[in-house]
């Protein structure tokens, strides 16, 4: 391995690029690669200055009542990186706004950024234009659009053509000129990234220079990159997953990054072998993805795979970086990409509390808790036990263990509040813990505490009086052989509180055997890891789930059409009531039944709202 590259700046995005472009390794040396173009760090250098004196000159005087705020509406390009760098030698705030976001929250979180430039893909031009009319602080002729290769269908406004803009007013991409005279300091908040969130509007969270330089560092150093590596940004870069494990970690060690705007499972063994990858980022389910078109492509055959992919010499990829992906896929996953190790984590975009799985950390684990003010609290905020396993290794004191993820502590670490947002600040960070809204359990093991994520907060599901994590009853299932990945809710119940949901997705080529499952079920119960609570009532079988932006599985939307066979006529559902021994096709006559059995019980609201 090349010896680690040493780079003497301040902690602000500007000093930082300013020196790799001028280091005498990197200066000609490629940062970023998408298809057949490429961009030297010198390149990225130029073209974010360019980009910085192009946006001053927009928005003109930049005070209080006009704050130095722009919009982004894109998918992965260059230009996304050279906004972002430019927003930083400007002095400006850069808002990263979910590309799959429509109408209204469109409309709701550009007007609340009080952003006063946007810049919106060509691809997603019609989706701006709809709400051009409701947008408050940003005049018509500071709408521009990003041409992109595919998207000639979508004519771009004559005057709104963002390089042809740039050029006319800046200058051509020959030119090198020098940075803004503007004073950046390392507190300067650079990028606001948006929570994915389901309902209502998504809540910015403030990043500045400091913050962005430091997850560089902290992910490059954990993984050991250089500046040899390349990553792999296919994740979007609105996101923080993309910004702090992706090109955060690639920049800081001089090492490159290929892009794609969007995500491919099919696209994902060519582009690793096409850019040299070393390392990827995830959030989701992606690696689930991935390993089906390889499971599809070569039919499983564990000796094709390893022969075309595995011991490939233009397989360089090393490692994998991320959260949510199933212990039997990282199984698979480092088998077949053959990887070194794939990192599992734990953190937020707020950045207050993370954690990093290493090899021969404990299973399931998201790694090793370092920072003493983590705490798992329960409800009445008292520290919960420590996880204690039984015999079978799995949790046996569940309900003494599992609770809230915080941190307790007079400072809020790298969290640096929601942006325009008090309310959000206050029930974040209240009475000196922070609350992370994320349920999970410590298991101690010679003498080091490992954190297990075991869903959030608003995934349990109450049944019978007592709460427990979706999460975890989802994680049980996919175990299932014959589950490629299943998740768990809470729906209504007539008698109590909630009754436990679950919805499939099944492997290819398997089929759902009702009793089967059942009898599996059963297994976990009596001799495995499920309590008695978390057997299924009812199972929905899915071809697919719908996914948030960041491949999150959307449950909300599960659990609003729960069993309701007016919504679902026709799609598989299987129940089972209280001293069945199979679960059963659950018809229209059922629904029914159990509609009048909710009238009885005064909670038909339940069932239709």
């Amino acid at each position: 391995m090349a010896e680690p590259l040493s780079f003497d700046a301040d902690f602000t995005i500007g000093a930082q690029i300013d020196a790799r472009a001028q280091h005498p390794v990197t200066t000609h040396k490629v940062l970023l690669m998408q298809g057949e173009r490429t961009w030297t760090y010198s390149q990225f250098r130029n073209e974010s200055v360019r980009m910085a004196h192009f946006l001053l000159r927009r928005l003109g005087q930049i005070d209080d009542p006009h704050p130095g705020h722009v919009a982004m509406v894109l998918e992965n390009h260059f230009e996304l990186l050279s906004l972002y760098a430019g927003c930083a030698y400007a002095g400006l705030t850069l808002f990263g706004v979910n590309s799959g976001l429509r109408g209204e929250v469109l409309a709701g979180v550009i007007n609340q950024s009080r952003s006063r430039l946007l810049i919106v893909d060509q691809r997603l031009m019609t989706e701006v234009e709809r709400i051009r009319r409701t947008l408050q602080h940003i005049v018509p002729e500071n709408i521009l659009v990003l041409r992109v290769d595919g998207a000639e269908d979508a004519a771009i406004p004559a005057g709104s053509e963002l390089q042809g803009c740039i050029t006319s007013e800046v200058g051509g991409a020959d030119k090198s000129l020098d940075a803004p005279p503007v004073n950046v300091t390392a507190d300067r908040n650079l990028m606001v990234i948006y929570t994915s969130g389901t309902t209502g509007l998504p809540k910015g969270i403030n990043n500045n220079h400091m913050k962005l330089c430091a997850t560089g560092m902290a992910v490059s150093s954990n993984m050991g990159l250089g500046r040899d590596d390349v990553g792999y940004a296919c994740m979007p870069l609105f996101h923080s997953n993309a910004m702090f494990v992706g090109f955060m970690p690639a920049f800081w060690v001089g090492g490159a990054i290929g892009l794609r705007e969007r995500f491919s499972a099919s696209q994902f063994v060519p582009d690793v072998f096409r850019y040299g990858v070393t390392f990827w980022n995830y959030v989701g389910e992606p690696v689930h993805y991935v390993l089906g078109a390889i499971e599809r492509q070569y039919g499983g055959d564990e000796s094709r795979i390893a022969a075309e992919i595995t011991n490939n010499p233009r397989n360089k990829l090393r490692y994998a970086a991320g959260n949510g992906a199933a212990p039997p896929d990282i199984d698979r996953f480092t088998r077949w990409l053959g990887l070194e190790d794939m990192f599992e984590l734990y953190g937020s975009t707020e950045a207050a509390i993370s954690t990093f799985r290493r090899k021969g950390d404990p299973r399931s684990s998201v790694g090793e808790v370092l920072d003493d003010a983590v705490k798992i609290l329960d409800p009445s905020g008292k520290e919960c036990a420590p996880a204690q396993l039984g015999a079978d290794g799995k949790l046996a004191n569940y309900e003494q263990a599992v609770g809230e993820i915080c941190r307790v502590a007079a400072d809020t670490s790298l969290f640096q509040g929601y942006f325009d947002n008090p309310k959000a600040n206050a029930e974040k960070y209240r009475n000196g813990v922070y609350h992370s809204g994320d349920l999970g359990h410590i298991l101690i093991k010679d003498g080091r505490r490992y954190l297990f994520f075991d869903g959030r907060t608003d995934d349990w599901i109450r049944k019978d009086g007592e709460n427990f994590s979706a999460g975890q009853v989802g994680r049980i299932i996919s175990e299932h052989p014959d589950v490629a990945l299943a998740v768990a809710y809470g729906v209504p119940c007539a008698v109590s509180d909630e009754v436990v949901m679950a919805a499939i997705k099944l492997r290819a080529g398997t089929s759902f055997d009702p009793q089967a499952f059942f009898a599996w079920c059963e297994t976990q119960v009596n001799g495995a890891s499920m309590d008695r609570k978390w057997f299924p009532d009812f199972v929905r079988i899915v071809d697919d789930f719908e996914y948030t932006q960041t491949q999150k599985v959307l449950i909300r939307n599960l659990k609003k059409v729960h069993f309701d066979r007016r919504r679902l006529p026709t799609e598989p559902i299987y129940w089972r009531r209280r001293g069945d021994s199979s679960y059963t096709p659950f018809t229209e006559a059922d629904f029914e039944t159990l509609r009048r059995e909710f009238a009885a019980a005064e909670k038909l609201d339940l069932l239709d709202r």
